[in-house]
């Protein structure tokens, strides 16, 4: 049986969704580098607007897909 994952792990390229608070809109952005140790990662990210910041991953932050499935699709 396969175990439900508890937390975001991305890697280089994926991208990520974070949701908003209160039914605001959800905004995507691609991970740039891969910060912290096993268990601790967090992310430096680039929003689809063009502003880059550290994600601590938490509830509402999702991998949404990785940079070939992105590409695959064009």
């Amino acid at each position: 049986m396969a175990r439900p994952r508890t937390r975001v792990e991305a890697r280089t390229g994926d991208w990520l969704e974070a949701h908003g608070i209160h039914g605001g809109t959800p905004r995507r952005g691609k991970v740039l580098e891969v910060l912290g140790g096993p268990g601790h990662e967090h992310y430096r990210v680039r929003w689809d607007d063009a502003h880059e910041s550290i994600v601590y991953p938490d509830d509402g932050v999702l991998v949404v897909g990785r940079t070939h499935e992105r590409a695959a699709a064009r």
